[in-house]
């Protein structure tokens, strides 16, 4: 297809699907003449997940262009592309190391333990969780942490789904694709439904009509 039908179909302008062949987000087109290129269900399908991403994850496009650098790898292991997609969802904004710090590191290794999980306390998402962690002591919500336990209950519950999706697909660029998916929009499905379910949990609690 030409670049005008591309954009109608994935509802991308021209000119940002030209930005992104130029930044490497999406390959160019095949040329067919020296000013014509041609475009196939790959571009479209590349183009969705793009503005998916984007739109609904939340993702800067520098973030977007790194986990779609090593979606394309295939020398990458399914591991470490999981990784890269977390690690763009909760990137470790490097609060100040102190005592406060340490200690939450502390505690989420406890729960990690306490968990039996394996995952690094030092991981991407055990650093994010840190950060939370002094950023509630800091706010004077330091008991919020006794949650910890049900979230992580909860966690294991959706990780479990996540995974058994992902297991159904087959093709390694369809694999490779629901993972990332899964970690990027999941996260943005999950806050949703938590919000949902705080509404009716207000309701039922407070006596207040829903839908507020």
């Amino acid at each position: 297809m030409r670049i005008g039908e591309l954009s109608r179909r994935s509802g991308v302008p021209v000119p940002t699907i030209k930005f992104y062949v130029r930044e490497g987000l999406l390959p160019a087109g095949r040329l067919t003449s020296p000013n014509q290129a041609s475009y196939d269900d790959g571009h479209e399908r590349g183009l969705r997940l793009i503005r998916a991403l984007l739109d609904v994850g939340g993702l800067p496009l520098a973030a977007i262009g790194e986990v779609l650098r090593v979606m394309k790898d295939p020398e990458q292991p399914l591991f470490d592309v999981l990784g890269a997609a977390a690690k763009s969802i909760a990137p470790v904004r490097g609060v100040d190391s102190g005592p406060e710090l340490e200690d939450a590191r502390e505690e989420v290794a406890e729960l990690l333990k306490r968990k039996g999980w394996r995952a690094g306390a030092d991981s991407p998402g055990g650093e994010s969780l840190a950060e939370v962690l002094v950023a509630l002591r800091g706010a004077g919500h330091g008991s919020f942490a006794e949650l910890l336990d049900d979230y992580a209950a909860a966690a294991e519950e959706v990780a479990r789904a996540d995974l058994d999706y992902v297991g159904r697909r087959v093709a390694r660029e369809d694999l490779v694709e629901s993972v990332v998916v899964g970690t990027v929009l999941g996260e943005a499905m999950f806050a949703a439904l938590r919000r949902l379910a705080h509404v009716d949990a207000s309701a039922r609690a407070f006596g207040e009509e829903a839908g507020g």
